[in-house]
């Protein structure tokens, strides 16, 4: 349950930050227990550019270490970069081991901090960031950056609500960590992880039926191994928008880090023809539209592979005739003027 709980509010959060297909993002997921033996170290940190996690730090290995290829290149050009990253990561495990669990009232048992915070780089340059904090996989305090004020999401957090925005120089810093170094770590990992987080593969697109009930069938239609992440999806009758008759699947990641999802609708089979599942995606030049298309039979397979099988033979026959034909009109032709000159040659000593 309590796993579950963490799980819910991590989810919630990087729904926030959710970027369009052609903006960035970059965010820490900082994770602290009031005791062990519930199967988590005692604090972690994990760091995502887009979707894609580059960093782990736990109270158990006390390090930063890498996840994914590209982030290693980073230490390669700077041999300082992870002493440096995992001092930073040792500061906030104590900050968590002495202001929030040493300051905060709790009540016996197992409780967990959470902090979330990064920053988003969108498309037409617009730079956006979010710092926000969890207790017991619920939302506690959030920032406003223009005001410098903590927003408290129940009657518990108006304590550190108060002491936080009296403290400018914690609040503050939170600041210009999301307008400063945030987006710039974010401008410099993506130039790392470029050949990763900035290709574009488009979706394969299938689509298929089942029975239903009541003479009615579904028609689903199924993405796989696209990305980046984002795509456009709908079923269209026409151009009507069937968004409320659509049953959605979540966008779920493949282990080469594409991804797949499906969505279907209701249908009644004699307006099938009707229905296009409508795509819109980065990997793709244009839209697409998709229908549902009668697969063919066996019988008729095996029907067809007779008729062309039958076809190339035919053909085979007749391109040997005019081959053979044409070889022995040539043949016929030379014997000709052969046979003229050695008639002409007899004339010449007759004479």
């Amino acid at each position: 349950m309590i796993s579950r709980s963490l799980l819910v509010w991590l989810e919630a959060a990087t729904l926030l930050l959710s970027a369009a297909a052609t903006n960035h993002v970059l965010r820490y997921f900082f994770t602290g227990v009031s005791e062990l033996g519930h199967g988590l170290p005692r604090f972690v940190i994990v760091g995502y550019l887009d979707d894609q996690q580059f960093v782990h730090y736990d109270s158990d290995s006390r390090r930063d270490l890498p996840r994914g290829p590209w982030i290693q290149k980073v230490g390669e050009d700077d041999s300082q970069y992870w002493d440096w990253q995992t001092q930073l990561s040792r500061s906030w495990e104590l900050y968590f081991q002495l202001s929030l669990w040493n300051r905060f009232n709790h009540t016996p048992g197992f409780h967990t901090w959470q902090w979330m915070h990064g920053c988003e780089l969108r498309q037409d340059g617009r730079k956006e960031g979010r710092s926000q904090f969890g207790y017991d996989g619920r939302d506690f305090l959030s920032l406003d950056k223009q005001t410098l004020t903590w927003t408290a999401a129940n009657w518990r957090a108006q304590v550190t609500k108060r002491r936080w925005e009296a403290d400018q120089v914690w609040t503050q810093g939170r600041k210009n960590f999301l307008e400063g170094d945030c987006i710039d770590w974010l401008q410099k990992y993506l130039n790392y992880g470029k050949e990763s987080l900035l290709r574009k593969e488009p979706p394969v697109v299938t689509v298929s039926r089942k029975g239903s009930y009541d003479g009615l069938e579904i028609l689903i239609c199924h993405l796989y191994g696209f990305y980046p992440k984002e795509v456009d999806v709908t079923w269209r009758r026409g151009e009507e928008i069937l968004e409320q008759e659509t049953l959605r699947g979540g966008i779920t990641p493949n282990s080469d880090r594409t991804y797949h999802t499906w969505l279907s609708i209701e249908v009644d089979p004699k307006e099938r023809e009707q229905y296009r599942c409508h795509v819109e995606h980065d990997g793709l030049l244009d839209p697409q539209d998709f229908s549902w298309e009668k697969p063919v039979s066996s019988a008729t397979g095996i029907l067809v592979g007779i008729i062309l099988g039958a076809l190339a033979v035919a053909l085979s026959v007749i391109i040997g005739i005019l081959f053979y034909t044409k070889k022995w009109r040539k043949g016929y032709q030379a014997a000709s003027r052969n046979s003229q000159e050695s008639s002409s040659s007899g004339n010449d000593i007759a004479e």
